[in-house]
């Protein structure tokens, strides 16, 4: 492979782009954080002022600083974002994708989109790629890619300078790969952002993996960090029922946001307040706790997932997330099997002796393997019959007892090395989350592999298969995933509405959902809130039917809202629906009856048993509230960059947009605000830009503000 060629300008290495690359550039950039933003700008702006060029990028999940869509928005934000995230520079691109103001000589295609944002956005909508996140490597070579450019982070400098994909190896080594393979000419750029943690494993390559590495110190800025999100009563009651599913020794997939964290803090209650733990669940189980798993985590977990998000962090620092997986096949499959443990005994290599995964007399290969798993210490040399360490030498016979005894005395290791506790592709997170992960010791973020997602996302791949390895480390998997709908008969629609308009991306939800049904001792959770709320008003989250699918109902498993788990796995039709609308919002549920009757799905004399009658809101936060005042499921489980005063306007203003777009809700609060004439604290009106008014419509909107503190 040839040496990289190190560029100390990002402008200069633009234009060795634009020289090299002959014709139209397809440049592809990772999802999310993992984006050389300072890079992409340049770039973009060059092509933008040259119609004679052409641009189309490829990427997922572009993000941009929060953006208020009103003046009240607008000026609470301000201090916020410049606060938080800092001197995170947005993407050009991103911001006249939003207006609808992208040159026709610029395109940019996305498989993936932040939840909601571009809906209604023509140009969003038409580029979007709708494919499975193991496909994404593949699709983009079908795109004509011809740059691949990527954030990295770097330690040392000149010869011992290493680099690492940091956030994001999930998919740029795969594509690399390909299309080199392919002969396709692909240009390759590396850019040194030093704010992005140094991630090892999977993640580090050599500089000369790229073709162009930037080193320009305007490649360095902030990380995108979203600031966490309030968890309300209806995501603790969800990640309660998750939680209560995982299996101590197993294996655990879950996402971002308030849910994430409701799932995360529900395993640490568990884990350290047992008896509250299940008080708590008594209180919104209706049908028991039959079948839950209550326990604390004694042998710990394994974190596999496609995203590394705060709440796995949080679970590795609570002492949970440590079940240590090792990358050889029957070495994971013996420490499953309990033959062997992490403690290197003279049993650990009669185990792989009788398992024919090593030989005796040991060769180069096994002397290989063993040094490297810490079965064998370091240094251990084989000299004709016998083997040596430091002027010990032990006969090379691992059949004798006295012989085996003799190598154990003298040559093993202390405890198996290079175990894995956390397997991610990509991470994003809040603030601390990045800073914790720069600071971490090495040898705890060893324990941490960032790598590709055709590994972590399917049980075969190309890349060797590694199909046995894999089911040997995932054992009693439990894919989390979050929908939109639900119907009836258990299809799950997460990605797009049944206009067709996307609101987010397929992602590798699929991916997991098929594991889920490949791994024999896995179960896919499925979870959602009973209801959502729009311009049209309330509506169930579970319906009878819906005009998109994204997961087919013959792959239904287990669907988790806030009122219970519905497990539908071997089910027939009707016991779906029974326990489906047994899940579902109690102001819905005799419509839902109705419905399943009149297509033949109910007995014309089903009654939904009483006890699911109270799925209601607010008998839900009437429960937890114990629970929530004794400080186990507070808001903010895991700290918030907002201060107490951003976090009383915030409620104040959320109350607010939510009865702007309910006028009877508007009408009442008008009435209501008025008639109180509370005030609110001058800090908080000046941080709005209502200390003074000028209008009728100000002085009211200052009213309704303060009625909602």
């Amino acid at each position: 492979m040839a040496q990289a060629l190190f560029i100390d300008s990002i402008e200069a290495a633009v234009d060795h782009v634009l020289d090299t690359v002959q014709g139209d550039i397809v440049l592809g950039i990772p999802l999310a954080v993992g984006k050389p933003n300072p890079f992409v700008n340049v770039l973009y702006r060059r092509i933008k002022a040259n119609p004679a060029r052409k641009l189309r990028i490829v990427t997922a999940l572009s993000l941009e600083k929060p953006v208020g869509k009103s003046e009240l928005e607008q000026h609470f934000l301000g201090p916020l974002v410049e606060r938080v995230f800092e001197d995170y520079p947005d993407l050009a691109y991103v911001k006249d994708l939003r207006a609808g103001t992208l040159p026709p000589n610029i395109e940019v295609r996305e498989f993936f989109m932040k939840t909601g944002d571009y809906l209604g956005n023509p140009s969003a909508q038409q580029n979007y790629i709708s494919t499975n996140y193991t496909f994404v490597a593949r699709d983009m070579a079908v795109q004509g890619m011809n740059v691949i450019a990527q954030a990295v982070a770097s330690r040392g400098e000149g010869a011992s300078l290493r680099l690492s994909l940091s956030s994001n190896p999930d998919v740029v080594l795969e594509v690399v790969e390909k299309l080199r393979a392919a002969g396709q000419p692909l240009l390759t750029v590396g850019v040194i952002n030093h704010k992005m943690p140094f991630m090892p494993n999977g993640a580090e390559v050599a500089p000369s993996f790229f073709d162009i590495v930037v080193t320009d110190p305007a490649g360095t800025h902030a990380v995108f960090a979203p600031p966490n999100n309030k968890v309300s009563a209806a995501d603790y009651a969800i990640g309660l029922h998750a939680s209560s599913l995982v299996t101590d020794g197993g294996t655990l997939q879950i996402g971002i946001g308030s849910l994430g964290d409701a799932i995360a803090q529900a395993l640490i209650v568990r884990d350290r307040h047992g008896d509250e733990y299940r008080r708590i669940l008594e209180s919104i189980c209706p049908d028991g706790l039959g079948g839950r798993d209550l326990g604390r985590f004694d042998q710990g977990l394994y974190g596999c997932s496609e995203m590394f998000v705060n709440g796995f962090l949080k679970l590795i620092e609570a002492g949970i997330i440590r079940r240590e997986v090792f990358g050889d096949a029957v070495l994971q499959q013996l420490l499953n099997d309990g033959e062997i443990d992490e403690v290197v005994t003279p049993g650990t290599l009669r185990a792989l002796l009788r398992h024919a995964r090593i030989r005796s007399p040991l060769d180069a290969k096994d002397l290989a393997f063993l040094t490297h798993w810490g079965i064998l210490r370091e240094g251990v040399a084989i000299d004709g019959d016998s083997l040596v360490l430091d002027g010990t030498r032990v006969r090379n016979d691992l059949i004798a007892d006295d012989n085996l005894e003799r190598i154990g005395t003298t040559l093993l290791g202390s405890r198996l090395k290079h175990g894995i506790f956390m397997t991610g592709g990509f991470f994003l997170g809040p603030r601390d989350f990045y800073q914790r992960l720069r600071t971490m010791p090495p040898q705890e973020l060893a324990k941490i592999d960032m790598t590709r997602i055709d590994f972590i996302n399917q049980l075969y791949s190309e890349n060797g298969g590694q199909g046995d390895l894999k089911r040997a480390q995932r054992r009693k998997a439990r894919f989390m995933n979050t929908t939109m709908i639900v119907t009836l008969l258990g299809a799950a629609a997460s990605d797009a509405l049944e206009s067709g308009q996307v609101v987010s991306g397929v992602g590798g939800q699929y991916n997991f959902v098929a594991m889920s049904h490949a791994l024999p001792d896995a179960r896919l959770l499925m979870m959602l809130r009973a209801t959502h709320d729009n311009k049209d008003g309330l509506r169930s989250s579970i319906v009878w039917n819906y005009g998109h699918v994204t997961i087919p109902r013959h792959l239904r498993d287990i669907v988790i809202t806030e009122y219970g788990v519905a497990d539908l796995r071997g089910q027939s039709d009707s016991e779906v629906v029974k326990r489906l609308i047994a899940v579902a919002d109690s102001r819905f549920q005799d419509e839902l009856v109705k419905q399943a009757k009149e297509h033949g799905k109910l007995e014309a004399g089903y009654e939904l048993p009483e006890r699911y009658r109270q799925n209601l809101p607010q008998v839900l936060e009437d429960r937890l509230h114990p629970w929530t005042q004794a400080g186990l499921l507070p808001d903010f489980p895991f700290g918030t960059d907002l201060t107490d005063d951003e976090l009383h306007i915030v409620r104040a203003l959320k109350k607010l947009k939510h009865a702007t777009q309910h006028p009877g809700e508007l009408l009442t609060m008008a009435i209501k605000s008025l008639w109180e004439g509370r005030e609110a604290p001058l800090p908080y009106l000046e941080r709005l830009g209502l200390a003074e008014t000028h209008s009728f419509k100000d002085a009211f909107v200052k009213r309704l503000f303060a009625g909602n503190l």
